[in-house]
């Protein structure tokens, strides 16, 4: 497992070390079904590499362009930080993308070759933008990494006005709390990912987690509620392939 920098800790740029049949359904299909579903966090950004990769780059673009509206001399130290985000970002992308994947995703957090890493970013910029996203960045290169503890950290951190980037961030949580079996955790933050943007993409997806990991909890009612509402919103996701099997099962429970 990797280790991860404290805040204030020094600079250091020059290192460069770093996936049911139709069937009597059961508690141990349920949990067996939390388990390939749900709690293989290291899988999600792998799967949803693009989107994430394409929202990131969205909005680096828009702190970029909302600064060429501010005074040069009240911002320079966000144009800057914008600027040494980049090269950090260039190596998690490598990583979502490559084959030495922990090295590259460390190589992002600690930096590397002279450049900055998203630790570097986020102890230097503290209050900009693009430190914000150095902690998301940070936070999903750990979760990759399996360092669950170190991914809620930074993940904590990361505050944003992008409701999709927020929601990721949240259900992100939601998985590192799972892989370290803190299902109540976990539920906590997969139902704040649901609540911080409804949309089509990761709605279902967090629902679907939640109506998991409800109903491992013998919270039946609630688990039953997340996958109608998947049936019934979300017709079209891919979760909703899934979900009849779940409420038939849930509602002959007595």
């Amino acid at each position: 497992m990797a280790t991860y920098k404290k805040r204030g800790a020094k600079k250091s740029v020059t290192k460069s070390d770093v996936s049911e049949h139709q069937t009597d359904s059961t508690t141990a299909e349920v949990f067996e079904t939390l388990d390939t579903t749900a709690s293989k966090a290291e899988e999600f950004v792998a799967k949803y590499q693009n989107v994430i990769l394409i929202v990131i780059s969205v909005v680096t673009v828009g702190v970029l362009g909302s600064l060429g509206y501010q005074s040069l001399v009240v911002e320079p130290n966000s144009r800057e930080a914008v600027g040494e985000l980049n090269q950090a970002q260039y190596y998690f992308n490598l990583a979502v993308n490559g084959q030495d994947n922990d090295s590259l995703y460390a190589r992002s957090i600690r930096g590397g070759e002279g450049k900055y890493g998203f630790d570097d970013i986020i102890e230097n910029y503290s209050g900009t933008p693009a430190a914000d996203l150095a902690s998301f960045s940070a936070g999903m290169a750990y979760l990759n990494m399996k360092d669950y503890n170190a991914a809620i950290e930074y993940l904590k951190d990361f505050s944003s006005d992008d409701i999709l980037l927020s929601a990721l961030a949240k259900g992100a949580i939601g998985d590192a709390y799972a892989q370290l079996d803190q299902s109540d955790q976990a539920l906590n933050y997969y139902t704040q990912a649901i609540k911080a943007s409804e949309n089509a993409y990761t709605s279902p997806k967090y629902l679907f987690k939640a109506g998991l990991l409800s109903s491992s909890l013998d919270k039946n009612s609630q688990a039953l509620s997340y996958f109608k509402r998947i049936k019934n919103d979300y017709p079209t996701s891919e979760e909703a392939s899934q979900v009849e099997i779940q409420i038939g099962r849930l509602e002959n429970i007595n």
